[in-house]
């Protein structure tokens, strides 16, 4: 079995499209001025696309491009200013230089509120969207490869579809897979996938991701964030049996858990035997394992973060980080004081699902930042921080300290439980 019925999860198709085909340039043209242009995050952005798109960034006085996680700095970020402006869901690195220039808006929200963003009756409804999929395969269907998330709702609804096909992109199922039909342009672009550097966990993510693992037991439904605290407690389950993937995104790890026979998913509530996720990001040896690979199923975010799913996960275990976590158990995974450093994503949408489904929710982080000189664990978060996981959601804290059990505690208990995780340089500090 290589793919679901997500149809239930999804807006309806948009009628039949022209799909023609024809040059960057051709197909780009047909963005209105004053646009709001949609485009995927990580490794599936259209890097060909928006180049070309910075090249003829004359023929508009505004342009909007709102989008997620970006792992590199594409054409479009050296030009801030006119005509572009951008939005974002998830900031990131590359953002940072638009950011500074004034040109970058936020905009809060969790994963599985993505979908609804960009809709026609939404609160920012998409005019284009620029995608980049994989070439067809013998059945005729493009596959949006790494990336299904939010954007194949966009797909579904936007008035008008661009799509770059790259012959490098890997071919995913589920609801990954287009019909010709459902694109107005195709636009053949060659480019490399953009890749995510593994994060070779040291000495501390192991110490770390040793006490994680503890709470992963065969049969085990597991849901990962990316960095090298994921990537060691993947490494760690090799001796476990008949566990089962339900993320938001996969990585290089989850290849080792299968090769090893941890990975089954044979006691998986929902979709039994089948890596369920809706993004992907790893590197090449990774994408060669993902391409066409039947035991992965591309997700929309509308299922993989959907609480009514995640509600009946068997033996759930989520997997998260964060900026700071205060005495009370409330969570900051995205600001530093009042700078945006990333988003939300799906850690409070996993949070609740845990929560409802008797599961566990863990935080996983070092107990310092700055090379030691500032605790994560802190009397109240930061005046101007964002409040990314209500105290009401904390389930397990863990540092290389040790673990502190939250969920149904008092504030007391609560408190002495995480002075003891933290690092020793600050335990008097938390009294």
């Amino acid at each position: 079995m290589t793919t679901m019925d997500f149809d239930a999860y999804l807006p309806p198709r948009s009628a039949p499209r022209p799909s023609r085909q024809g040059s960057p340039e051709q197909a780009l043209r047909q963005i209105p001025d004053s646009a709001r242009v949609v485009v995927p995050p990580m490794s599936a952005t259209p890097v060909g696309l928006l180049h070309a798109l910075d090249e003829i960034r004359d023929g508009w006085t505004d342009i909007e491009i709102a989008t997620g996680n970006l792992f590199t700095h594409v054409a479009p970020l050296d030009h801030p200013g006119q005509p572009f402006r951008f939005s974002t869901y998830q900031t990131s690195g590359p953002l940072r230089e638009v950011e500074s220039a004034g040109a970058l808006e936020h905009i809060p929200a969790t994963y599985a509120q993505v979908p609804s963003l960009f809709r026609p009756d939404g609160p920012m409804p998409a005019d284009a969207i620029l995608i980049q999929v994989s070439e067809s395969g013998p059945e005729g269907m493009y596959s949006l490869g790494t990336s299904v998330g939010g954007i194949v709702d966009v797909v579904r609804t936007a008035p008008l579809v661009i799509a770059q096909v790259n012959p490098n992109l890997p071919y995913t199922f589920g609801a990954a897979e287009l019909r010709p039909e459902e694109i107005d342009w195709i636009v053949p672009i060659e480019s490399n996938v953009l890749e995510l550097r593994r994060a070779d966990p040291g000495p501390l993510e192991r110490e770390i991701a040793e006490s994680v693992a503890e709470l992963v037991t065969d049969g085990a439904t597991l849901q990962f964030g990316i960095g090298g605290v994921p990537e060691a407690i993947m490494g760690m389950l090799g001796d476990r049996r008949d566990l089962g993937i339900h993320s938001g995104l996969i990585s290089d790890g989850v290849m080792g858990m299968v090769e090893s026979g941890a990975l089954t998913g044979s006691r998986k509530s929902t979709a039994p035997e089948l890596i369920i996720t809706t993004e992907a990001a790893g590197s090449a040896e990774f994408f060669h394992w993902f391409d066409r690979n039947p035991a992965v199923c591309m997700a929309p975010a509308g299922y993989t973060h959907a609480l009514e799913v995640l509600a009946v996960q068997h033996n759930f275990v989520g997997i998260n980080s964060a900026v700071q976590v205060a005495l009370d158990g409330t969570i900051n995974a995205e600001s530093l004081g009042a700078r945006q450093i990333s988003g939300p994503g799906g850690q409070p949408d996993f949070a609740s699902g845990a929560m409802l489904n008797g599961g566990v929710s863990v935080v996983a982080m070092p107990s310092t930042a700055a090379r030691g000189k500032v605790s994560r664990i802190v009397r109240r978060l930061d005046s101007d921080a964002v409040v990314t996981t209500p105290r009401t959601l904390a389930d397990r804290i863990i540092t290389e300290f040790g673990q502190a059990e939250l969920a149904g505690r008092t504030l007391g208990a609560r408190a002495e439980a995480l002075r003891e995780i933290a690092h020793p340089d600050f335990r008097d500090q938390l009294t």
